[in-house]
């Protein structure tokens, strides 16, 4: 099924979104918000699957059309938030621009960090309170939303505590990344608050795109109105989302509400196919600096415009898409 939050309060007004996206119902009569679904979802989700059933075939009542721009993002707070670097070509192209090697212990564990879990942008929202001059990035992915995960959980079960899956814009500020991590103890300052697309499924609602592990597709990335991503997400990363929430899991246990990502997609064969292309600007900029010897794509300034949209195979929009503007302040 298909689930979004409609702006009310901090926490958002659940509501139940038609296959197609056009329509969609409110939850309340079983559970009003995104977290309370969550927090009791072998309960309350086969009612709200009936509620999806009777959407799609016209019979729910009290149906509505719906309007994108009043949807908060579909879980507004988090208990947690953790984000990869799992998709490999991303990490070397960038170390590579710079004069770097990969780890040697690359594929050892997945690199993860703890986020801003307290306040995630709806899909349409400006990227505001940045800097130009900080070097503004924004980043392509697919989040999971997780219900109860268990401490020590092994990686070939973690996968069954899925509960959603949803866009992620998270915004990255290029000219702190560098010496933070230096410093050691990770991102802070380098990553303020990220966003989530208008539209949360549900493992099965993707089909053939979900194989336990992975979610495959192309990934449109549209940057000042120019494509610059084609990006098939379903390979070229050594870890998949039951190795992330493993990894994460080992020493604790998760709250119903947890948001974990693998980080910004990207494909090998985009060295030799630029038509595949990047999720973020500072990949593209290590693509020519390698290539060319220059990285000119400029990072973000007020006005410039992101769009990010996943697609399955025949062109239907799996979740909506996150379209942005850095704001003019």
């Amino acid at each position: 099924m298909k689930l979004a939050s409609l702006k009310s309060g901090r926490d958002g007004e659940l509501i139940v979104v038609s296959r197609d996206m056009r329509n969609a119902v409110k939850a309340n009569g079983v559970t009003p918000t995104m977290q309370s679904l969550l927090d009791d979802w072998d309960a309350r989700a086969p009612e709200l699957q009936a509620l999806y059933a009777a959407l799609n075939d016209g019979t729910a009542n009290n149906s509505f059309s719906l309007n994108m721009s009043e949807l908060a993002a579909p879980l507004p707070r988090a208990f947690q938030y953790l984000d990869g670097a799992c998709y490999v070509s991303h990490i070397r192209r960038n170390r590579e621009a710079r004069g770097d090697k990969l780890p040697d212990d690359i594929l050892d564990t997945p690199l993860i960090y703890q986020g801003i879990s307290h306040g995630f942008g709806a899909w349409n929202q400006s990227i505001k309170g940045q800097k130009a001059e900080d070097l503004i990035d924004f980043e392509a992915e697919i989040a999971a939303i997780t219900g109860d995960v268990p401490r020590s959980v092994a990686a070939d079960e973690a996968a069954e505590y899925i509960r959603l899956f949803c866009l992620l814009q998270d915004t990255s500020l290029r000219r702190i990344v560098a010496p933070e991590l230096k410093r050691s103890f990770g991102f802070l300052t380098a990553k303020p608050e990220s966003y989530l697309g208008p539209v949360a499924v549900t493992p099965d609602e993707l089909g053939g795109l979900w194989d336990g592990k992975m979610v495959s597709g192309k990934m449109h990335v549209h940057f000042r109105g120019e494509q610059i991503g084609n990006i098939e997400t379903g390979i070229d990363s050594p870890f998949h989302y039951g190795d992330a929430i493993a990894h994460a899991a080992q020493t604790r246990n998760f709250e119903a509400g947890t948001i974990i990502g693998l980080g910004t997609v990207s494909n090998e064969e985009a060295d030799e196919d630029w038509s595949i292309g990047v999720g973020c600007i500072g990949e593209y900029r290590a693509l020519e600096a390698i290539t060319t010897g220059q990285a000119r794509l400029e990072f973000m300034k007020p006005g410039d415009t992101v769009r990010i949209e996943l697609l399955d195979y025949d062109g239907n929009s799996v979740m909506g898409a996150i379209e942005q503007m850095v704001a003019i302040e």
